[in-house]
């Protein structure tokens, strides 16, 4: 068997990108994200507002750390439907990526609020992994 030249034999996998959400523009169209993830569960952007706005009403830990994770595996299901296979990059500026890669930062954040510091570690880590960018913009110094 050959190689093919030029190929790099060390390279990692190649980056996932993710098709574009349809619940994207529902939200940007000013929709509830309850409504949305009503009409689009399997969206991981649909999850990722809805753990946002937990977020920004001053919600418990606990319902924030809930819906990021739906979030989370929902959007694991999306990547390996799309070619993923467990690792490699993922990144943050492909944009249907950013609901997985939402829904990873903000589980990391709400798992370290209850106290899970492994799961903060594991996904903090992950996120780092997938997108040293959205790390950056996600997590910055957490």
């Amino acid at each position: 068997m050959t190689t093919p030249i030029g190929r790099d034999l060390m390279a990692g996998p190649p980056p996932t990108h993710l098709p574009a959400d349809p619940a994207t523009d529902a939200l940007a169209g000013g929709e509830a994200p309850t409504e949305v993830v009503r009409r689009s569960p399997a969206s991981p952007v649909a999850w990722a507002a809805l753990a946002q706005e937990a977020v920004a009403a001053d919600a418990d830990a606990v319902t924030v750390y809930a819906y990021a994770r739906v979030g989370y595996h929902r959007s694991l299901d999306l990547l390996r439907r799309n070619g993923w296979k467990g690792h490699g990059p993922v990144p943050w500026e492909h944009e249907p990526n950013r609901g997985f890669l939402t829904c990873l930062a903000l589980l990391a954040k709400a798992a370290r609020a209850i106290g899970e510091t492994d799961e903060w570690e594991r996904c903090r880590d992950f996120l780092r992994d997938s997108s040293p960018t959205a790390y950056a913009e996600l997590l910055g110094d957490a």
